[in-house]
């Protein structure tokens, strides 16, 4: 099966242990090769590893080929290249080190040996009718293709340990054409030796000559050099004095395994280049996955005595999105500042399930175990009459859980909204230049209107270490609430559980609303909004501005100029955004992909008659190409 990208594999073009080499096309019709490597060989790090270090090395080379788009965080990474560049998957398996077998194209020879024939040749009248050759391969024709409710307190299960992986490479693939071979003409004998000295048969007469055949192929070659001359003159001549340099290439498509991966890809979201596509690359670098781990001790309320020893960790995971550069993140209320009744119910319930994994208490009595206690303990700090202690840590892009050292950034409540005036939470992360969202105060969310949700959610089992991606999904708003005093939109699916504290965007990317839980639901599913207008009022309660920064502003702009073709311009703000602001991977990943593009055919300045003038070249070649096929049909007609 094909991984998820923009490409729709046709066929194999070879294979090899670790992964296979396809001829694929792209939505515009534009062919490309693309390797991919094998998923369950991807699961070992270091193949995953040695697969993007060679894709990168053989594009930075002077000799190599360079890739248009790849995917090296999907279970099936891939890289694909451009057809112009030959057979560049290929080489990529080959450079890995592994047996490259490449799939057999070659002409089957045609056996036997030619007889003779006894007789007198007999000459035959008319012209051999030319025949045409064998169908171009694709790679013949160049393209320029362009670069993924559980409750928020759960027990903390052991994770393994994740495995690792060993080195790679291919042979070098070529397209082998069948040739068409012309047929042999024996020369006829002028005289028969045993024939009487008068002929018994006459020859026919030679055929008239071609002249207004070959008249009109000359006129025809003359008008597709001129023509052809010209239009390229035309295209290539209109180079601007002063182009703006693009940077060279200092990182990859994607980032490697030892660093952070992009939380989302919008180009996988929406349509290439389409207007979610860009909402979803303003809004998302600024997503952030939050988790609060609160450790103390389970006490009975009425003697405080211990009721285990040892410290208690609860563990709260939910989304978040940055608010103001300086480090200023927006999340739910309730998650991150739960009340002492929902922190004791998480106390509880890791207690009862390590007294299960010890053998202490049955499977079936756990939830006993914990309604009967809770109106007779408490979760305290060390000592009884002290709060819990709280860390908070954040990561951008790519999460995990349990993860408090790099690239976790550890940070501290700000201020915190109740329930019933919003559910909301500012928290300051300890790095600044972070990505920053951008809010719609006017926005009108009515009924029945279309919203973009974002968030935080997982497909991993195993909780205390899974991984956590930025999800989407296009929601209908099924309803407004306004009967209390504070108004919320009600939407008809959610994301997950961990999408608490994630956001609606509008089709420009700000934000017009962050999700939260519907208490009126009994799953309590998280598809209610909370308007724009609450989060104003914390932010500035807090002195607090939603303030973007000079990185995202020129994040912005490169975002306008690779929506709008301009791939050089793109490339040069996206190198500048990514340098000042290395959080937003997604400006790698624009700037990789404007780069690609505009290697393989960006845009130019070019005289405005060029179009007129190529069209013109095709009319007239169009019109010789009638007269030819007249001219054709006409003789054929006559030698009949």
């Amino acid at each position: 099966m094909q991984p998820e990208g923009p490409y729709r594999f046709t066929h194999m073009l070879g294979g090899s242990p670790v992964g296979k080499a396809w001829a694929a096309i792209d939505g515009q019709g534009r062919f490309a090769t693309v390797a991919v490597l094998d998923a369950a060989v991807a699961a070992d790090v270091k193949w995953r590893q040695s697969f993007v270090s060679v894709a990168n090395a053989l594009a930075q080379s002077s000799d190599g080929p360079a890739f248009t788009y790849a995917d090296f965080s999907a279970a099936s990474p891939w890289v694909a290249y451009p057809a112009e560049a030959g057979p560049g998957a290929a080489r990529l398996f080959q450079a890995l080190g592994v047996e490259y077998q490449a799939v057999d194209v070659a002409p089957q020879p045609v056996s036997g040996v030619p007889q003779p024939v006894s007789g007198v040749p007999q000459p035959v009248s008319g012209v051999p009718q030319p025949v045409s050759g064998g169908p171009p391969a694709p790679w013949a024709i160049h393209g320029n293709p362009i670069p993924g409710q559980a409750g928020d307190s759960t027990t903390q299960p052991v994770s393994a340990a994740p495995a690792s992986p060993a080195g790679e490479t291919a042979s070098a693939h070529t397209v082998q054409m069948p040739v068409v071979q012309p047929g042999v003409q024996s020369e006829l004998p002028t005289h028969d030796p045993f024939a009487a000295p008068v002929r018994r048969i006459k020859p026919s007469p030679p055929p008239k000559r071609r002249t207004g055949l070959w008249a009109a192929l000359s006129a025809l070659a003359m008008v597709v050099v001129v023509g052809g001359g010209v239009g390229i003159w035309a295209v290539t001549s209109g180079d601007p004095a002063d182009p703006v340099p693009t940077p060279p290439v200092t990182s990859t498509a994607f980032p490697g395994e030892a660093q952070a991966l992009p939380g989302l890809k919008p180009w996988a979201e929406a349509a290439l280049r389409s207007p979610e596509e860009r909402a979803l690359a303003v809004a998302g670098p600024s997503m952030v996955f939050l988790e609060a781990v609160f450790t103390g001790y389970l006490r009975n309320k009425a003697d405080n005595a211990l009721l285990r020893e040892g410290p208690v960790t609860v563990s709260r995971r939910c989304s978040g999105f940055v608010i103001n550069h300086g480090g200023y993140v927006l999340s739910n209320g309730v998650c991150l500042q739960p009340p002492p009744e929902i922190l004791l119910g998480g106390a509880l319930n890791t207690v009862a399930n390590v007294l299960v994994s010890e053998g202490r208490l049955a499977a079936k009595d756990l939830d006993a175990f914990v309604r009967d206690r809770l109106k007779t303990s408490a979760f305290t700090g060390k000592g009884a009459a002290d709060q819990p202690e709280l860390k908070l840590y954040g990561q951008l892009n790519v999460a995990k859980g349990d993860v408090t050292a790099a690239p976790a950034v550890s940070g501290a409540v700000v201020r915190t909204l109740p329930v019933e005036a919003g559910n909301l939470t500012l928290v300051k992360l300890a790095q600044e230049n972070l990505p920053t969202a951008e809010l719609n105060p006017s926005a009108v969310v009515a009924a029945d209107t279309s919203v973009m949700l974002l968030g935080y959610d997982t497909t991993d089992t195993t909780y205390r270490s899974a991984e956590y991606r930025v999800e989407t999904k296009t929601v209908t708003v099924s309803g407004v609430d306004d009967r209390s005093a504070l108004t919320v939109y009600r939407v008809n699916e959610d994301l997950g559980p961990y999408s608490k504290g994630g956001i609606a965007i509008d089709p420009s990317g700000r934000v017009i609303g962050m999700v939260d839980s519907d208490l009126l639901r009994t799953d309590k599913a998280n598809r209610i909004l909370v308007p724009v207008s609450t989060m104003v009022g914390l932010l500035g309660a807090a002195g607090i501005g939603n303030d973007l920064g000079p990185a995202d502003k020129v994040y912005r702009s490169g975002l306008e100029a690779y929506f709008a073709g301009d791939e050089s311009t793109a490339a040069a703000r996206f190198d500048e955004a990514a340098k000042s602001s290395p959080a937003n991977l997604l400006a790698q990943s624009y700037r990789e992909a404007a780069m690609a593009s505009g290697r393989n055919g960006g845009t130019s300045d070019r005289p405005a008659w060029a179009v007129p003038l190529l069209a013109g070249a095709g009319g007239a070649l169009a019109v010789g190409l009638v007269v030819l096929v007249v001219l054709v049909l006409g003789r054929r007609r006559g030698s009949y």
